[in-house]
Order: C-alpha cells, then structure tokens, then sequence
C-alpha cells in the first residue's frame, strides 16, 4: 500500500482524485483581508475576482507540520510527499518537520515516508506524483522509487507564460516601472525554473500567441525523447490557450500523452488570470 501526498500547488487532474492513491494538503491564501483554503471549496473566478481588485498582492500560507501528520495516517506504508520548490515556499520544510515528528511519535519503523522538494510548481508536482505511482506499480522498491523519482527531478524543467505581470508588481517582485513598460508594450515574459526551484525569465514577445509559440520553441529545445515522457498544462481560466498550446506541440512532437488541468489556488496565485505552465 502506498500514497502520495501533494500540497495544493499541485493540480490533481480528476482521474487522479478517483485513483485512491493521491491526498492533497491545503495551502492557505490571503487577498485584502480575505482569508481561502485551497480545497475543494476554491473558487478561482470569485479569487481572481479578489486580486483584481485588491491594491496589495495576495499572500500565501504553507500547511502546517500536523496538517501533513494527518496526512500520514492511514494502512499505507510507503509514503511519498510532493511540495512546492523550498525556494518559494516553506511547504518542505514543514512537510520535513512532520515526517520528524511522525517518526518520533510512531517509531520510524511504522511507516517508509520521503519528502521531495519538486523544485517546481503546479504540474510540475503533479508529474512527480504520477512518476511515484509508475515507479510503485512496476514493482519497485521505496528506496528505488525514491531514487527514481529523485533523477526525474533533477531532469524537469518547468515553464510558463503570464497575462499580466500585477500580481508580481503588487508582491514587489517587480519594479512599478518595470510592469508598466511591459503591460503598456503588451510585453509577455516566458519564465522558467533554474535546476535548484528559482524562477528565471527564458525571454519575451509582444503579445501573449506569440509568447506561447517562443515558450513551445522553449519545451521542444529542451526536451529529450520526448516519445517516452508526459508533458503536463495547466491553465488559469484559459482553457483555449492551453488547447492552442497542446496542438503547437503536437505539430512536430509526438509524447507519450499530454495531460492538461486547471490551476488549482496556489497556482492560481501564482499564474493570474490568463497564465500558462507547462511541466515536462
């Protein structure tokens, strides 16, 4: 028996909810004064709605070590759990904490419990997962799943392209002029992931086809044997983007199977209004 354990940045596409294998643990989010638990009682056009309107940018909280204790529980006995790069959240290291304190409490003989920082974010985490559960049902060991899952981690590579760069100017992560120069020139960044969970910018265009066409050139430069690999979108409210950005894909590489999934909060969060991620 075994489970997965992915914080709420992850995507659960609703075949892996049905699985039995896949638990998500709640981040918490703040707009304005609001507080949301990203669950399933997250509704993103009414979040979305909140940002928009609110003059300082939306502030997340990770779970706390007891929130993944609880997690924990159950018949399982090998435990995988997947977070949210350490880099931009502390959802690791309370996921850490907790596997401490579990083992203190229950003996580290109850139960076989790994934690992977993704290095990643949205369906970046959701791969991983998916990577565990192919590892366990070829019959692998918790030690070799972990040893598996942890060489996938270092070869992923995550990307994405933004509608709008407000949420990064109201969070100070960008200069007032910066984020007026880019939304007035219709300027896209094509961000990405650097190898230890940082986020960096790959390039940019004018206007977000275009950014999305250089963000595929991005994918496909960077990715190897692209026929044995699956390759995850996620979208915040732009089902038709990530449609767009499937077929561009699709017209001169072939995947294993492309799986496409709507922002869940964290990535909601993160994305905005209009935003794209890719994981490969």
């Amino acid at each position: 028996m075994y489970k997965i354990i992915i914080d709420s940045c992850g995507e659960l596409t609703e075949e892996l909810k049905s699985d039995g294998h896949y638990q998500n643990v709640a981040l918490e989010m703040e707009v304005n004064g609001c507080r949301i638990v990203d669950d399933q009682t997250f509704d993103q056009l009414d979040f979305l709605t909140k940002v928009k309107e609110s003059p300082t940018g939306p502030k997340s909280s990770c779970p706390s070590p007891e929130a993944y204790m609880q997690a924990f529980e159950g018949e399982a006995e090998h435990i995988y759990v997947v977070t949210l790069s350490k880099e931009l959240s502390g959802s690791y290291n309370s996921a850490v904490l907790a596997k401490k304190l579990y083992e203190e409490e229950h003996g580290k003989d109850a139960k076989k419990i790994h934690v992977f920082n993704s290095c990643s974010a949205s369906v970046g985490e959701t791969l991983i997962g998916m990577k565990a559960q192919e590892c366990e049902n070829a019959g692998m060991s918790f030690e070799g799943t972990v040893q598996s899952v942890g060489r996938y981690i270092e070869s992923q590579r995550t990307f994405f392209v933004l509608e709008t760069l407000e949420t990064l100017r109201k969070n100070g992560r960008l200069s007032n002029l910066k984020a007026f120069v880019a939304n007035a020139l219709n300027i896209k960044p094509i961000m990405g992931s650097t190898p230890d969970g940082q986020i960096c910018q790959l390039g940019q265009a004018r206007g977000v086809q275009k950014a999305l066409k250089k963000m595929v050139e991005e994918i496909l430069a960077a990715v190897k044997n692209s026929e044995s690999q699956i390759l995850a979108i996620s979208h915040c409210n732009c089902a038709a983007r990530a449609e767009f950005v499937k077929a561009e894909i699709e017209k001169t590489t072939e995947f294993k199977k492309i799986v496409i999934a709507e922002t869940a909060g964290i990535s909601s969060m993160y994305a905005n209004d209009g935003g794209i991620i890719v994981a490969v």
